[in-house]
């Protein structure tokens, strides 16, 4: 017979709320698989110069991000036939693994909270390195490797310069042919202020959906305690 009266009302609020999580952990592995494979974020953060290479801050943490929603996907599930099956057992499993996740996700954001910056620093200062370089070379030889980075830069995001007063001297540097970085269109935008802009607004999708899965989260833990508790109760077992 299983449950009865609110606890069978927990039980399927429970198995609503996993089938939920189950979807947020599919969406989030498609979100991160999408910023892993980026078409912008990928030809960036692949470049590399003279050994120097773009930043890995970001994909260390879209990786997690994967590992986050395959976990979640498999919690999910696990937490959807617990309930249906009213398994102490599973449900005990699953209250663990939330926790866990819970836990882990706290740290996260936390170290995220700190370090929202640094993804954009970082890519700013290798572009102004390489930058620097494509700019001062005297030698051709050495010259074109750097350009050939730079120009990769100014093609993606659609920008030129580190600053609004570089911007306009290296196109006019551009037009009587003393350098050849900058991308074919006139752009007045600088790329510091574009690298600012296409890392921030990802990192605050990473943040919404961090928000909205913790949420999930407690509400399921909440619940699962209630049913176990309502399982261990019913007379019938």
């Amino acid at each position: 017979m299983g449950v009865e009266g609110c606890t069978k009302c927990i039980k399927y609020l429970l198995f609503f709320f996993n089938f939920i999580f189950w979807l947020a952990g599919g969406v989030i592995l498609g979100v991160a698989l999408w910023l892993r494979h980026e078409p912008k974020t990928s030809s960036l953060l692949e470049l590399h110069y003279e050994g120097d290479h773009a930043p890995t801050t970001f994909y260390i943490s879209v990786h997690i991000l994967i590992a986050v929603g395959a976990v979640m996907m498999v919690v999910g599930f696990l937490g959807c036939y617990g309930a249906i099956q009213e398994s102490q057992c599973l449900l005990g499993t699953f209250f663990t693994c939330l926790v866990i996740l819970f836990a882990c996700e706290v740290a996260a954001g936390i170290w995220g909270f700190m370090h929202r910056d640094t993804v954009a620093k970082e890519m700013i200062a290798f572009y102004d390195s390489i930058y620097d370089k494509a700019i001062s070379n005297t030698d051709k030889q050495k010259e074109k490797p750097a350009s050939a980075v730079i120009k990769v830069f100014h093609d993606t995001l659609s920008c030129c310069g580190k600053d609004p007063g570089t911007t306009l001297v290296t196109q006019f540097a551009d037009a009587l042919g003393v350098t050849n970085i900058c991308s074919g269109s006139v752009t007045t935008v600088n790329c510091h202020q574009r690298i600012n802009e296409l890392f921030s607004e990802k990192i605050y999708l990473i943040g919404i959906a961090a928000l909205v899965v913790a949420i999930i989260m407690i509400f399921e833990m909440i619940f699962s305690m209630v049913l176990c508790c309502g399982i261990r109760n019913s007379p019938v077992y």
